[in-house]
Protein backbone atom coordinates (compact mmCIF):
# COMPACT_ATOMS: atom_id res chain seq x y z
CA UNK A 1 0.00 0.00 0.00
CA UNK A 2 1.40 3.49 -0.73
CA UNK A 3 1.82 6.10 1.87
CA UNK A 4 1.57 9.74 1.49
CA UNK A 5 3.58 12.91 3.12
CA UNK A 6 1.71 16.16 2.99
CA UNK A 7 3.74 19.05 3.83
CA UNK A 8 2.04 22.56 4.24
CA UNK A 9 4.44 25.55 4.25
CA UNK A 10 3.66 29.53 5.48
CA UNK A 11 6.07 31.44 4.14
CA UNK A 12 6.13 34.91 4.64
CA UNK A 13 5.93 37.14 1.49
CA UNK A 14 3.92 35.77 -1.53
CA UNK A 15 7.27 36.14 -3.40
CA UNK A 16 9.43 33.83 -1.58
CA UNK A 17 5.92 31.62 -1.54
CA UNK A 18 6.43 31.67 -5.68
CA UNK A 19 10.18 31.70 -5.79
CA UNK A 20 9.67 27.65 -3.29
CA UNK A 21 6.86 26.56 -5.72
CA UNK A 22 9.26 27.26 -8.28
CA UNK A 23 11.97 25.70 -7.41
CA UNK A 24 10.40 22.79 -6.33
CA UNK A 25 8.68 22.49 -9.58
CA UNK A 26 12.09 22.24 -11.52
CA UNK A 27 14.11 20.27 -8.43
CA UNK A 28 11.29 17.61 -6.95
CA UNK A 29 11.28 14.72 -10.01
CA UNK A 30 15.13 14.44 -9.91
CA UNK A 31 15.62 14.47 -5.76
CA UNK A 32 12.78 12.60 -5.25
CA UNK A 33 13.46 9.24 -7.69
CA UNK A 34 11.41 7.26 -5.37
CA UNK A 35 7.97 9.02 -5.36
CA UNK A 36 5.25 7.62 -7.83
CA UNK A 37 3.46 10.87 -7.55
CA UNK A 38 4.31 14.65 -6.91
CA UNK A 39 2.17 17.15 -6.17
CA UNK A 40 2.67 21.34 -6.40
CA UNK A 41 0.01 23.50 -5.00
CA UNK A 42 -0.13 27.05 -4.22
CA UNK A 43 -3.49 27.97 -2.78
CA UNK A 44 -3.34 31.25 -1.11
CA UNK A 45 -0.54 34.20 -1.54
CA UNK A 46 1.67 32.64 0.98
CA UNK A 47 1.01 29.07 1.31
CA UNK A 48 1.91 26.21 -0.51
CA UNK A 49 1.43 22.33 -0.03
CA UNK A 50 3.95 19.61 -1.09
CA UNK A 51 2.14 15.91 -1.76
CA UNK A 52 4.42 12.70 -2.31
CA UNK A 53 3.20 9.68 -2.92
CA UNK A 54 5.81 6.44 -2.03
CA UNK A 55 5.45 2.41 -2.66
CA UNK A 56 5.90 1.90 0.91
CA UNK A 57 7.37 3.98 4.28
CA UNK A 58 11.08 2.40 3.47
CA UNK A 59 10.88 4.59 -0.03
CA UNK A 60 9.70 7.72 2.15
CA UNK A 61 12.05 7.32 4.24
CA UNK A 62 15.10 7.14 2.02
CA UNK A 63 13.86 10.42 1.07
CA UNK A 64 14.10 11.92 4.44
CA UNK A 65 17.64 13.31 4.00
CA UNK A 66 17.10 14.84 0.74
CA UNK A 67 13.67 16.70 2.14
CA UNK A 68 15.23 17.92 4.97
CA UNK A 69 18.20 19.51 2.79
CA UNK A 70 15.28 20.70 0.66
CA UNK A 71 13.53 22.35 3.55
CA UNK A 72 16.58 23.77 5.11
CA UNK A 73 17.60 25.99 1.66
CA UNK A 74 13.88 27.56 1.67
CA UNK A 75 13.91 31.33 2.32
CA UNK A 76 11.12 33.03 4.10
CA UNK A 77 9.79 29.97 6.03
CA UNK A 78 7.38 30.81 8.68
CA UNK A 79 5.56 27.60 9.55
CA UNK A 80 5.98 23.90 8.36
CA UNK A 81 2.73 20.96 9.00
CA UNK A 82 3.54 17.70 7.85
CA UNK A 83 1.17 14.61 7.92
CA UNK A 84 1.53 11.05 7.10
CA UNK A 85 -0.91 8.35 6.07
CA UNK A 86 -1.93 5.37 3.91
CA UNK A 87 -3.22 6.34 -0.18
CA UNK A 88 -6.51 5.04 -0.22
CA UNK A 89 -7.56 6.19 -3.36
CA UNK A 90 -5.34 7.33 -6.18
CA UNK A 91 -7.71 7.66 -9.15
CA UNK A 92 -6.80 9.25 -12.32
CA UNK A 93 -8.75 9.48 -15.43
Amino acid sequence: MSVVRVTTITFDSKENTANAVKSYVETAPNNFPEAEQLLAIHTEENIAIYVSLYANNEAMERATATRAQALDSIQGLVSVDTKIGTVEINHTN
